[in-house]
């Protein structure tokens, strides 16, 4: 017979609290007691208790009553995330650089730390003592301001599992990397991921920061993202990678690898991938294919910033290989996409990395291909949206992975909660 563990009294004040916090989160605009024991379920008694011990633990704020609404007796002050208590640490290792980021429960970047540099043939201990060097002032910054840091998160261009094994960052040129070697990730005990799954975590509303009431995508008109819409993002750079996010989660797969969309091949016959096999989508659409197919630059000078916007300019002033390279790779790209979403029936492509700059015409186009080629047209219509988070996605969502800690387990973190 299986046993059942009882869930005792403190067990569930956690999961409720937990639950305030992110309903307070993704909800489009601040809300009241009321309001927040409408949408959670609980008692207006349970909400008065748990309501009362988040703003004594500095997680939420009292806004000024809404004049505009109607009040019967004594007003109800509505209830925000505060700033200036709770952080989460973001750390990232790149094609480009490596960096940190500090990230507060209300969305405010407190501090940001970046260095760019050649990443190809970099030392794995050299770069996470790098990374750990630039860190430490930025948790100073936190713990002088008064901050709480609560968890840390990873982004990492490769496939990490939960044991944090980096089994292998190819643009990196690291493989079957022990993680957990490293001072950094012994002091911090960051979660550690794939970066496109850290960048599609930044595009989720209220995932783990207060929601904003900005819109995302490319049209002013466009349905904004909300904290339980599914899309694919795919985040582009030499590399290229991708995460499908169903129903404001992303879906790991069995392993933790699921989204690896950049090799995804479009031609048995094409160029051969760093990966091995043949006309993977990253050799039309990654960074340095585009630059080596439009005659910019090869070898070590293809991944460079400089050749990259010398593409951008001769494509925008109708240089003729470079407008080839770019038409070669978006049919490569509206192929993967029509697959992803005649496989998985989500209907939302968010393209984010180096195709971002493209703008919002380019995504325009593309999206009027899909419209034309998925099995369910005339049913469904595809969307292609520009990130609402284009700076950085990765290490934000890395940030926002360890305020999730937080979030999940609030109590564990409160002082004087017993």
């Amino acid at each position: 017979m299986v046993s059942l563990r009882s869930i005792n009294q403190e067990d569930l004040r956690d999961h409720n609290l937990s639950v305030i916090i992110g309903t307070i989160l993704r909800a489009p605009r601040p809300m009241s007691r009321a309001d927040l024991a409408k949408a959670t379920g609980l008692t207006k008694a349970t909400l008065s208790l748990l309501g009362g011990m988040l703003l004594d633990q500095g997680v939420v704020r009292e806004l000024e009553p809404d004049s505009s609404q109607p009040a019967y007796g004594r007003p109800s002050r509505p209830l925000a995330i505060a700033p200036g208590r709770w952080a989460g640490i973001g750390l990232q290792v790149n094609t480009d650089g490596y960096g940190c980021m500090a990230l507060d429960l209300s969305g405010r970047i407190v501090e940001t730390s970046w260095v760019d540099d050649d990443m190809r043939r970099a030392d794995p201990q050299d770069i996470f003592a790098k990374l750990d060097r630039i860190t430490r002032p930025v948790e100073d910054k936190l713990e002088k301001h008064g901050y709480r840091t609560v968890g840390s998160g990873l982004a990492l261009p490769g496939l990490v599992t939960d044991d944090r094994l980096l089994l292998m960052a190819r643009n990196l040129g690291w493989e079957r990397l022990d993680l957990s070697g490293f001072e950094l990730v012994d002091r911090l005990d960051p979660v550690a991921g794939n970066e496109a799954k850290m960048a599609a975590l930044a595009q989720i509303p209220g995932y783990a920061t207060q929601r904003s009431g900005g819109r995302s995508g490319n049209d002013a008109a466009a349905r904004p993202l909300t904290p339980t819409d599914s899309f694919i993002y795919i985040s582009t750079d030499i590399g290229i990678g991708g995460a499908v996010v169903r129903k404001g989660a992303v879906e790991p797969g069995d392993h933790g690898f699921a989204g690896e969309l950049g090799h995804v091949s479009v031609d048995l016959n094409g160029p051969t991938c760093r990966c091995g096999r043949r006309g993977c989508l990253e050799t039309y659409a990654g960074r340095r294919a585009l630059v080596e197919a439009a005659g910019i630059a090869s070898g070590d000078e293809a991944v460079s910033p400089r050749a990259a916007a010398e593409l951008y300019r001769r494509w925008q002033e109708g240089d003729a290989k470079a407008a080839d390279a770019i038409d070669r790779a978006l049919d490569a790209l509206v192929s993967v996409m029509t697959s992803v979403i005649n496989y998985s029936d989500v209907d939302t492509v968010m393209l984010g990395g180096f195709w971002a700059n493209f703008g919002g015409d380019l995504a325009q186009r593309l999206q009027g291909r899909l419209a034309a080629q998925v099995l369910a047209r005339g049913r469904i219509e595809p969307r292609v949206l520009m990130p609402a988070v284009d700076r950085r996605p990765a290490l934000k969502g890395a940030a926002e992975m360890g305020l999730r800690r937080f979030i999940d387990d609030p109590l564990a973190y409160f002082e004087d909660a017993g």
